[in-house]
């Protein structure tokens, strides 16, 4: 491809790896972590494609947003950012996924009813002509730039390059739903598919009943994922998640070790009606497969819910953890009903209008 061409998708977009905390020193620009979809935006002379990150059309999805891009973008750009969804007390991820339906009827329903909004953070064209080779700073300085008369639903990210500020961003704006903060090298160019960013997520730990589990892959003698529960407070043991990062030794060794615990587990098992649910009937189920589950198997063996471990996890999305936690311990002095919700932290609410230093008409008001 020469120099000047103007790129085509599909572009895998620049990712980030884990860090504990926010880096220290210059050089850097922090950003809040968006809850949402990620994805690049072409604008060229025949309309809008919305890549998802992993490489597939979005526009389907989301005809609202393809139109207000269409309008607000100018031809010749292509914007990376993230696709998102609010609700009364913020981001909604939730929203967010019902949005992805083979149902034309539905979508156009729900673009409607949950109507997307798209928050752009990096720019990789402008002009027609390609710009990743050029600093993150400089690239910031063009989208702004470009996006100097942008109306709800489209937003510019804040960005400091304060590090004080950007602690106050990880400490309240969960509240309004998002992610945790992102810092971003301000001298090295846009690499796609490379981890070149940090992502600084909130990391917090809870002890939880181990009431099942899933095989690894197709073996049928190491655990794959640990099945998590937590109490509500009328005492019914919930489905809250899963853990899964073991070593393949670890999961040939918890094998042996839950056996015992696998006899007689469905007798009398709190989740013993799900063996049989469909997805349709058993949304989020530790048995139901769903959109999301790309043909796996995942399928569940119950255990009798009398261990309890210690995981991390970052935030919940509703009364789930929102991503896959990193077990920490077994806790063998912890009773199972003492693993109840009311031992999680719970975010302040924050406007999300605050957020976006009160750009975000269009989106709903927080109700704490």
């Amino acid at each position: 491809m020469a120099a000047t061409a103007f790129p085509t998708p599909p572009i895998e977009p620049m990712l980030a790896k884990v860090a504990d905390e926010l880096p220290a020193g210059e050089g850097f620009l922090f950003e809040p972590k968006w809850d949402g979809f990620r994805a690049l935006v072409f604008r060229n002379a025949d309309g809008v494609h919305i890549q998802s990150r992993d490489l597939k059309p979005l526009n389907r999805y989301f005809p609202e947003l393809e139109k207000v891009l269409a309008e607000q973008l100018p031809k010749g750009c292509i914007v990376d950012g993230e696709v998102v969804v609010a609700g009364p007390k913020g981001l909604d991820f939730d929203a967010l996924q019902q949005r992805i339906h083979p149902a034309a009827s539905r979508i156009a329903r729900l673009a409607k009813e949950t109507p997307a909004g798209f928050v752009a953070f990096d720019l990789l064209a402008a002009g027609g002509k390609p710009i990743m080779e050029l600093p993150q700073q400089e690239r910031r300085t063009r989208l702004e730039r470009l996006l100097g008369s942008a109306r709800p639903p489209l937003y510019l990210t804040p960005v400091t390059t304060d590090r004080e500020q950007a602690q106050q961003w990880l400490q309240h704006f969960e509240g309004a739903g998002l992610d945790g903060v992102i810092a971003k090298p301000a001298n090295t160019p846009y690499q796609p598919a490379k981890r070149a960013m940090f992502k600084i997520k909130h990391a917090r730990s809870a002890d939880c009943v181990v009431a099942g589990f899933r095989w690894y892959k197709d073996t049928d003698d190491a655990v794959g994922s640990l099945l998590l529960g937590l109490f509500d407070d009328a005492g019914v043991l919930q489905h809250v998640g899963v853990t899964s990062s073991f070593t393949m030794d670890a999961r040939r060794q918890l094998a042996q070790e839950l056996a015992p615990l696998r006899e007689n587990a469905m007798e009398g098992h709190p989740w013993r009606d799900w063996a049989q649910a469909s997805a349709g009937d058993a949304d989020r189920m530790p048995g139901a497969k769903s959109r999301w589950s790309g043909g796996k198997d995942l399928s569940w063996e119950p255990l009798r819910p009398e261990r309890v471990c210690e995981v991390k996890y970052d935030h919940l999305q509703g009364d789930r953890f929102r991503h896959a936690t990193t077990f920490l311990r077994w806790r063998p002095d912890k009773p199972p009903q003492e693993c109840r919700y009311d031992q999680l932290e719970v975010a302040t609410p924050f406007e999300l209008k605050d957020v976006l230093g009160g750009g975000s008409a269009g989106f709903p008001p927080s109700q704490g």
